[in-house]
């Protein structure tokens, strides 16, 4: 009797499978390296993980294609559209609108192309990867009212899907959504998430599988597992998750093929498919029925000049197929099953990082590691092919597109010399990287200006899903000074104020207590205030939106703004955190970025609150001129802020001049982020800004309790949160800018004469006794609790506060004249008279 391929896990975690008989046939169990879920349902009809015959792996496809066209009828699978999902579904999403019939196809990319637009996108939170590109070739596609098929290989909480149609509906709504799954593994509750959803938008959603179930997890299964995983690879010295060595057999023990000599390379025969001119090698820009046409009348002879290359001998071959690159290599080997007397399999390579045992109960065999070949956007990194080693092949036929056929394939340890390690014949196949005529001409972007994110824990304090710092690590260098040194530069030189950064400032044991008891009474305040806010953008911004806050003061609220749509609407929003500098603008490469993976009309900038409205403008003008630097469109310059005391904005959760905690202290409540630096010794054309990560802070963050204390009161404001932001849009929130106003006449009245050096409201003033040489503090006559910290600030740096009748704003701080020429002014230089 066969042992099951999920035994080993299962035993060791309490993991079960329940459900169809069929289950066991088609998954094992592996275990991987992921904060957010430990086990992998490892497929065995997918043909990515495990070899499998290429006619099994297209027959499941075309079959569930099949029942998809019977449950629509002729007449609406005639205007369908099939979209699957990368980097697994992209072959199976293939077959199915194959099954389907003449339907066209489309998969998601994690590879942007410069030139063609991006037509939407979403997150995939649980996986190893996590951002979904869409870049049809004809931007119609997705324009119909037909029927959408999506196709993935699981559908385990449907938060994937969710998120698309949530997105898409938005853009193109339609009648009806097709679900396309080889196994439905959700629970009860994720099913009723479903049903509910098709009736919020109004619109049917059908589900086609074959097979269900669910997976029963223990508790602590995600800590059990982790641990497992850490035990191994301590156990092997690998920290990717398998072992170096193990001889053939050797059970339970973790396993990666091991490294040996390079081979010779007369053993790589490169094979000229002759691929059909102009036919896209897959369904990243879309595959129409036309293209399926011109493949099959192509495929016989490809496949007889792969069967020409084979040794004679070869009886046992796998044809090895490239991340996202899934069907071409499938027909290819269907194909070659067809017409040889060879035992083919098939599969690819993968992103993935995965455990690798050498135990008939356990899904993942063997694992070889090699380097990305394909300069993936997302910077280098290891790839991995699975159960290819030690698995008897005579001969392996790699099939990768063009854009993969770089010099890091054919280098030693590449995926070429891992393969030929261990098989005595291996072929490669080069299929044309398609690229839509529209792009073709595009300017190439450099690499380096399109860096991945920073994430914590390397960066910031923050977990790593919470927000990503679309910015570049200056940890080591010296760029403090004391506050009235820089002043002093500035004047002298004409510094930006942007060019260093002020000594972190450390509060007493009494600011820190007065800190923590404001967070307590404010909490829930801030959390109405929060919900109101992002209720708005939900509404009448985009209901899949992509969060940006401007760092750093921006940060921790794109963060709340984040729980609270995952806690009132299971959503899973991309979040950024991005630099704007008073006079330079926003970081243009961070734009870049965020047009390179998002729909420019889906970013919503966030940022803490408003004072006087200068950063309002900055954004406005900023994004104006990258629009028409860049030619890209679509970038909304409207800020979304927790305050607006100075109604500078349309988008906000409070008018009200409070207390935001998040203003009271510096680093210690922003994930140990510094302000962002902007100098052109250490930030080239090429470079995101910068800012520091003050790890030798650690003992006094309180960043995540901040945004745990006010997450923690979601619960009981959500109905009157939710029931202001009704209002709220139906009101009319045209900003009057009366804070601007207030300022100038401020600035008159004070004898100041620049309303640069006039900060309103508490998160300003904090900000002004924190950072810089303070003149005064303006506080509203009778203004109470809220001021708290703001008058201990100023008793400690010997500030004295005017109490002023009838002042617009709870207070206002006031920069001191004596340092009036070196103080910062609007174009973020100094200002001399």
């Amino acid at each position: 009797m066969n042992t099951w391929s999920g035994t080993w896990v299962a035993e060791r975690l309490g993991v079960e499978l329940a459900g169809d008989e069929r289950l066991r046939g088609m998954l094992g169990l592996a275990l991987r390296r992921n904060p957010k879920r430990a086990h992998l349902l490892v497929s065995n009809v997918l043909g990515k993980h495990v070899p499998q015959t290429p006619s099994v792996v297209y027959g499941h496809g075309v079959e569930l294609g099949r029942r998809v066209r019977e449950l629509l009828g002729d007449a609406a699978a005639g205007r369908a559209v099939v979209l699957g999902y990368a980097e697994t579904a992209t072959g199976l999403g293939h077959s199915v609108a194959d099954g389907l019939g003449a339907a066209p196809y489309l998969h998601s990319t994690r590879r942007p192309v410069p030139g063609v637009a991006t037509a939407g996108g979403f997150e995939e939170s649980h996986s190893h990867a996590t951002s979904h590109l869409l870049l049809p070739e004809d931007p119609s596609l997705l324009a119909g009212d037909g029927p959408l098929v999506l196709v993935d290989d699981e559908f385990s909480t449907g938060n994937t899907v969710l998120n698309t149609v949530r997105d898409l509906h938005a853009r193109y709504p339609r009648q009806q959504y097709v679900v396309v799954a080889l196994v439905d593994m959700r629970s009860p509750a994720d099913a009723g998430r479903l049903e509910q959803f098709a009736r919020e938008i109004g619109a049917r959603i059908d589900l086609v599988t074959t097979a269900s179930g669910t997976v029963r997890l223990p508790a602590g299964v995600l800590d059990k597992g982790q641990a497992l995983v850490a035990e191994f690879e301590a156990a092997t010295g690998d920290p990717q998750g398998a072992g170096r060595t193990a001889g053939p057999g050797a059970r339970g023990t973790a396993r990666q093929a091991p490294t040996g000599p390079q081979p010779p390379t007369d053993r790589i025969t490169r094979v000229d498919l002759r691929w059909p001119a102009n036919l896209p090698d897959g369904g990243r820009h879309g595959f129409t029925p036309n293209h399926r046409t011109r493949l099959e009348a192509a495929l016989p002879a490809m496949a007889d000049r792969i069967a020409a290359a084979l040794p004679a001998t070869a009886r046992r071959v796998l044809v090895l197929g490239f991340e996202e690159l899934m069907y071409a290599p499938l027909r290819l080997a269907a194909e070659l099953e067809r017409t040889t007397p060879a035992d083919v399999r098939f599969s690819t390579t993968t992103r993935s990082p995965v455990l690798a045992v050498d135990d008939p109960g356990y899904a993942i065999r063997t694992r070889l590691a090699f380097p990305a070949h394909d300069d993936p956007a997302d910077g280098p990194g290891e790839r991995y092919a699975y159960n290819v080693a030690a698995a008897g092949f005579d001969a392996v036929v790699a099939v990768v597109d063009s854009a993969a056929d770089t010099p890091a394939l054919h280098a030693p340890g590449g995926l070429l010399a891992r393969l030929a390690e261990h098989t005595p014949h291996v072929l490669l196949a080069v299929v044309p990287s398609y690229v839509p005529p529209v792009a073709q001409d595009a300017p190439e972007r450099p690499a380096t200006m399109l860096p991945e994110p920073l994430r914590g824990p390397a960066f910031s304090s923050y977990a790593p899903e919470e927000v990503g710092w679309l910015l570049q690590d200056l940890s080591d260098v010296t760029l403090e000074a004391p506050t009235e040194e820089r002043e002093e530069a500035i004047q002298s030189g004409g510094a930006h104020y942007a060019e260093s950064l002020p000594v972190e400032y450390q509060p007493s044991e009494e600011y820190q207590r007065l800190f923590n008891n404001a967070l307590d009474a404010s909490a829930a305040r801030l959390a109405h205030a929060v919900g109101v806010v992002t209720e708005t953008v939900l509404a009448e911004r985009s209901p899949r939106p992509v969060l940006v806050s401007l760092a750093r003061a921006g940060t921790p609220v794109g963060i709340l703004m984040r729980r609270w749509a995952q806690h009132r609407h299971g959503l899973d929003l991309p979040h950024y955190a991005v630099s704007i500098v008073r006079g330079r603008g926003i970081d243009a490469n961070a734009l870049r970025w965020l047009a390179a993976h998002h729909d420019p009309r889906d970013v919503v900038f966030v940022d803490g609150w408003t004072g006087k409205g200068a950063i309002t403008r900055e954004l406005a003008q900023a994004v104006e001129a990258f629009e028409k630097a860049e030619g890209v469109t679509g970038f909304d310059p409207e800020i979304a802020v927790l305050a607006d005391p100075g109604s500078c904005v349309r988008t906000y959760g409070t008018r009200e001049d409070y207390l935001i905690p998040s203003a009271c202290l510096n680093s210690t409540v922003s994930g140990l982020i510094s302000r962002t630096v902007l100098r052109a010794d250490l930030v080239g054309p090429d470079d995101y800004h910068g800012a520091k990560y003050y790890r030798e802070l650690a003992g006094a963050d309180l960043s995540v309790a901040f945004l745990d204390a006010v997450s923690a009161r979601f619960e009981e404001v959500t109905e009157a949160a939710c029931a202001e932001a009704k209002d709220l849009l139906a009101a009319d929130r045209t900003p009057t800018w009366e804070g601007w106003a207030a300022v100038e006449r401020i600035s008159g009245e004070y004898g100041i004469h620049d309303v640069n050096l006039v900060k309103p409201g508490v998160g300003e003033t904090t900000r002004v006794l924190l950072r810089r040489v303070p003149w005064k503090v303006l506080a509203r006559a009778g203004a109470g609790a809220d001021l708290d910290h703001v008058r201990l600030l100023a008793e400690q740096r010997g500030v004295p506060v005017e109490e002023v009748p009838g002042l617009p704003y709870t207070c206002v701080g006031l920069i001191h004249p004596r340092y009036t020429r070196g103080a910062t002014g609007a174009d973020g230089t100094a200002v001399t008279r």
